[in-house]
């Protein structure tokens, strides 16, 4: 951690709030965060990140406004030592909002709740270079209002291959009369996101993206993958059903990644699909591109959908005799589930 005041004097950042403005402080503000962005390997700070979020604030808050973030904090840095913030001390301002949120377990903590562009800055200020944000609102906690597909390349897979993967991702949502919001994911992949019609819960979604999964890989073997170990998925893109489960967290659009060259995970427009670059989408030049293209996301609040048809889909396997796909380790055996064991390690029949 810095001594006090040992990377410059505090640097008050004011932004808008409800009823007014609000100044937050950047301590240390010429700390490097990013040590290599760019052509020119240029350094970044916590200033210069503090200032990012102020430069896409509207865009970053009509994905955040109103829900709880997991923090993702790197005190010193991208190349320091890191860690997953799950609870917000008491010591914490008392403008800061939060909630309860619990594991699968029920295991609470007191998550952050962004309700405002300060809210972002607090949380850059502690070294956050991660905000996974879950899928509900504090709000309607009860509610799942996202079905996120995250396309997932594995060891061999190209981005190309994960660009023809998301084309196909966007046909088959509009067969179903539903409208995909892609984005980059700041490294390898692609995830995009649909805006649900109210009164689903995150189970709902979960199996409704199993059986977007199961319809792409049956279309497309040779590209996508259903398959949840990785020794079956081969060198496929794979739909990443689970981050869909109830609690999970997926990385928030317009963050910056933990990376050193500061690159951000990217909302884009489908018209950008074959051009997109995730490389050069960083802290300096998105905003420049949300200046000149606008934001692609806007009309996602006007444009929910229904998933009735992929969770009957689901429903209908589960009748026929076709059990759920497994879950994540951490989660408790759930109804319908495949044993939840690889291939390799199964049982074999005794001849």
């Amino acid at each position: 951690m810095a001594k006090a005041n040992e990377f410059g004097e505090p640097v008050e950042v004011t932004v808008d709030v409800a009823g007014g403005t609000r100044s937050v402080p950047i301590t240390n503000p010429n700390k490097v965060m990013f040590p290599s962005v760019g052509a020119r390997k240029q350094e970044r700070t916590k200033l210069d990140l503090a200032r990012y979020y102020v430069s896409v604030g509207d865009a970053i808050m009509r994905t955040l406004t109103d829900r709880p973030v997991l923090l993702e904090r790197y005190p010193n840095g991208v190349r320091g030592t890191s860690f997953f913030q799950k609870r917000i001390p008491e010591s914490a301002p008392d403008w800061l909002q939060t909630t309860t949120v619990e594991t699968i377990n029920g295991t609470p903590s007191r998550a952050l709740v962004i309700a405002d562009l300060a809210h972002v800055l607090w949380a850059a200020n502690h070294g956050v270079l991660g905000l996974h944000v879950w899928q509900f609102r504090a709000s309607e906690p009860h509610e799942a209002d996202e079905m996120r597909i995250d396309l997932d390349p594995t060891p061999g897979v190209t981005f190309d291959q994960v660009r023809e993967s998301a084309a196909l991702v966007r046909d088959y949502l509009a067969e179903l009369g539903m409208l995909g919001f892609p984005k980059t994911t700041g490294s390898k992949g692609i995830h995009i996101y649909v805006r649900v019609e109210p009164g689903w819960d995150s189970f709902a979604i979960r199996g409704a993206v199993v059986a977007l999964g199961r319809e792409l890989s049956e279309r497309h073997p040779g590209l996508i993958t259903d398959k949840w170990w990785k020794e079956e998925r081969g060198q496929r893109v794979f739909v990443d059903f689970n981050q869909n489960a109830p609690h999970k967290n997926m990385f928030g659009a317009w963050c910056a990644r933990p990376r050193v060259g500061a690159q951000v995970s990217t909302p884009f427009g489908w018209d950008e699909l074959e051009t997109i670059d995730p490389e050069t989408c960083t802290i300096d030049t998105v905003p420049h591109r949300l200046a000149s293209l606008g934001d692609p996301w806007e009309l996602m609040d006007d444009a929910p959908c229904s998933i009735v048809p992929l969770v009957e889909r689901f429903a209908a396997d589960l009748a026929d005799g076709i059990p759920d796909a497994p879950w994540p380790p951490q989660y408790p055996k759930m109804p319908n589930e495949a044993p939840r064991v690889q291939l390799s390690r199964a049982k074999k029949p005794v001849d």
